[in-house]
């Protein structure tokens, strides 16, 4: 067989492990040399295949991929840049076919959610229609861990961890100035159609008074006479609140409690900042002191407080991705499979992307409590393995350490500019 380079590309919001799942890929693609050659990343996602500025990997030590495991962020560039339908943008994808071909790319790595894996699948079936085909396999990443047949999306687990660690954290100085100051404190999570980060915070609960009081799904429409009657009740019997709120919180006709009324790349609403929302609600109808806190990109970024069970799904996965190729695998995603196992065990399997693409997973009803506000032991038991083990970077002077890439450019080959 003749060796083809492989193309690696990082998209949408970027994860504590995502730069593990990187690792993944190109400690795979070095181990098979016989079949693949060097594997290009774009620089700044997708948009760096448009516009062919290509990062050789071949440049960096052994030790610095190495590294890429316990870095957060997104070490080659992310980009939230959506490839419409081919219809609409066949001249984007005949565009990637070009660079591709250009640079003996045979092999495609789209590292990313719902939106990427449809990218995926595009470059999939166009390159076989060019005459030029392409192995496109995607590799799964999101914190908001709505992929499907997967039991868990690489990145999701860390993101919860740290969740769980911080309402816990931040309930404890509530709890301890309640009695002169905030009553009541507002944590804001990522999770626009799903609540998983929301509900993740829910782990921080061992007993019936603990925080988080209240937690707001998007799968449950707010019933704001139903949270201010729980809220009451929590305080004067706890003498605080805490609540978590997922950012795509919504009312019962689906308008979302901040809808910032603009879009965003892919098209989907921009929310902007509930937790304020929620608090001074509370302080209108009840008259609380409060505080609220927005996780934003800490609760994605925070690397030093990463789920080592997320840590090795997320290099599995990039692993697999490659294995999946060298195997003459097209179209397909791994997936972390849970085994029916006593004690928590995963292995690795494969979803066609026709059936992945645009798919959302969403909160189950037998995870969230009755009353709307809480999580179940149903919930409880999936997410806790979820969050297990540390994985701690190396710290120096105090401060962990990341990988520094040389992030050597590929000259280009094509003489005719791309605009995106």
């Amino acid at each position: 067989m003749a060796r083809k380079n492989a193309f690696y590309a990082q998209s949408g919001g970027v994860t504590a492990v995502i730069n593990a799942s990187a690792a993944g890929v190109i400690e795979a693609a070095r181990e098979n040399k016989d079949v693949i050659g060097k594997v290009y990343a774009g620089r700044n996602g997708i948009i760096g295949a448009l516009t062919e500025e290509l990062i050789d990997t071949s440049k960096e030590s052994k030790s610095a991929i190495e590294a890429l495991k316990h870095t957060p962020g997104g070490a080659f560039g992310s980009c939230r840049y959506k490839l419409k339908d081919l219809k609409t943008s066949q001249r984007e994808y005949e565009r990637l076919i070009e660079v591709f071909k250009a640079h003996n790319i045979g092999y495609f790595f789209y590292n990313g959610g719902g939106d990427s894996a449809d990218t995926c699948l595009k470059v999939s079936q166009l390159s076989e229609k060019m005459g030029y085909p392409i192995q496109a396999i995607h590799v799964p990443k999101t914190v908001d861990n709505d992929l499907p047949f997967t039991d868990v999306s690489p990145g999701f687990g860390s993101v919860a961890k740290y969740t769980a660690v911080s309402c816990r954290e931040a309930a404890l100085d509530v709890a301890s100035m309640c009695a002169t100051s905030t009553k009541v404190f507002v944590m804001e999570v990522m999770g626009r159609h799903a609540g998983w980060i929301a509900a993740s915070a829910g782990l921080a609960k061992e007993d019936a008074d603990d925080a988080p009081h209240l937690i707001l799904f998007p799968e449950i429409a707010f019933d704001k006479a139903a949270f201010m009657k729980k809220v009451e009740a929590t305080v004067k019997k706890a003498g605080y609140c805490v609540i978590v709120v997922s950012e795509g919180a919504r009312y019962e006709d689906g308008t979302f409690l901040a809808d910032a009324g603009n879009t965003d790349a892919f098209g989907h609403k921009q929310l902007g900042g509930v937790a304020p929302v929620i608090a001074q609600m509370v302080k209108d109808e009840l008259g609380y002191k409060y505080h609220w806190a927005v996780s934003d990109y800490l609760q994605r970024a925070a690397r030093h407080i990463a789920s080592a069970t997320d840590v090795e799904q997320a290099y599995a996965v990039g692993r697999a991705a490659v294995e999946f190729a060298v195997a003459g695998k097209n179209a397909v995603m791994p997936t972390v499979v849970r085994k029916d196992t006593k004690k928590y065990s995963w292995t690795i399997g494969e979803a066609p992307l026709k059936k992945v693409a645009n798919v959302e997973k969403k909160m189950p009803r037998k995870y969230i409590s009755k009353d709307g506000f809480g999580i179940t032991p149903a919930a409880r038991a999936y997410l806790e393995p979820l969050i297990g083990g540390e994985s701690y970077p190396p710290y120096k002077n105090g401060l962990p350490q990341f990988a520094k890439l040389k992030l050597a450019p590929v000259e280009k080959k094509l003489n005719d500019a791309f605009e995106v």
